[in-house]
């Protein structure tokens, strides 16, 4: 079974696009000879989308800590001492 199909076929025959899909694996569309998009099973693709990691935006926007970094109290801090020159 192929799985790479061109995008007239793949219109064409889109019952046996997705067949081969379901049984053989993502299939790949083809448009001027140039790969242009992949259908593959809805298994795989929940497995792609739940394993992304988020967008900055997201991640920026999500509530609670962004890092764990130790801030010493305002006028805590130890500063290094002034070196004359």
């Amino acid at each position: 079974m192929k799985n790479n199909w061109q995008v007239q076929d793949a219109k064409a025959k889109f019952s046996e696009f997705l067949n081969a899909c379901l049984s053989h694996g993502p299939q790949i569309v083809t448009r001027r000879g140039e790969e242009a998009a992949v259908l593959v099973p809805i298994e795989v693709w929940n497995q792609m989308k739940n394993g992304a990691r988020p967008t900055l935006k997201s991640w920026l926007l999500a509530s609670g800590p962004k890092a764990d970094l130790d801030i010493p109290p305002r006028g805590k801090a130890k500063r290094r001492p002034v070196i004359d020159l």
